[in-house]
């Protein structure tokens, strides 16, 4: 089950968290992993899955600069003469409420968080439409499905990678290629560690199963949706929250 060989996979923001899950995940399953990230750490990532056994190329990108996601996708398509599997992992925070906004923290979400899917899926979608076959997932959140004071930006960019995807996957469902979202919950990462106990406790509270997710739980639901047990699964949204939205 979930078998990647021969696969060639591409993650964005795998440097770490949720995304470096990801990408051990889908290298373990036999996927050859191309690690894009902005930041040094996509080495490390890259390293660990080789040292497990897996296979990987770190590949340094601007997520928001369509020219640098086009240059990846070439030397991809270059090495390897394919694309399987693109998620759409990449993402930023920066909080305020509303009436305290800077533009540029708009901006800056949502080009990170929306936009650079939609150049992602651009860079890759001829040679999956070529090959007649692709799987597209697309990382979104519970924030984008119940909203959060102080998050707009975020909300209204994790918002809009359910609304894209469901339209995507209208649009390329007779080319074999199937779009969908995994939406997680609070997860166990660095971002989420660095907030005070009191925070976590809160959160916790309501959440049913009373804990955080793991960066691994996020990733099986990535796994299933991009694998061909998943074959005749196509815009829908896979929330993995722990009850947090039901």
């Amino acid at each position: 089950m979930f078998d990647f060989s021969g696969k060639i996979a591409i993650v964005t923001g795998a440097s770490r968290g949720i995304g470096r899950g990801i990408a051990e995940m889908l290298a373990s399953r036999g996927a050859h992993v191309v690690a894009a990230a902005r930041g040094d750490h996509v080495g490390e990532a890259v390293e660990a899955i080789r040292q497990a056994g897996g296979k990987a190329d770190p590949v340094t990108v601007d997520v928001t600069d369509a020219a640098s996601i086009e240059t990846m996708v070439k030397g991809v398509l270059e090495r390897h003469g394919r694309v399987d599997v693109l998620v759409n992992n990449a993402g930023i925070a920066r909080d305020q409420l509303m009436l305290r906004m800077k533009r540029e923290d708009w901006d800056a979400v949502l080009d990170t968080n929306l936009t650079s899917a939609f150049s992602c899926v651009q860079a890759v979608l001829k040679p999956m439409i070529k090959q007649r076959a692709g799987r597209i997932v697309s990382i979104s959140s519970v924030v984008g499905q119940i909203g959060n004071a102080g998050q707009a930006n975020y909300a209204a960019s994790k918002a809009g990678l359910i609304g894209f995807s469901k339209a995507l996957a209208r649009e390329v469902a007779s080319r074999n290629i199937t779009v969908n979202v995994v939406a997680p919950g609070l997860v166990d990462t660095d971002m989420t560690r660095a907030v005070a106990d009191k925070a976590q406790a809160e959160w916790e509270s309501l959440i049913p199963l009373k804990r955080l997710g793991t960066p691994k739980e996020i990733a099986v639901a990535v796994c299933f949706l991009a694998s061909d047990e998943a074959s005749y699964i196509t815009g829908q949204v896979l929330a993995v929250n722990g009850g947090m939205y039901m």
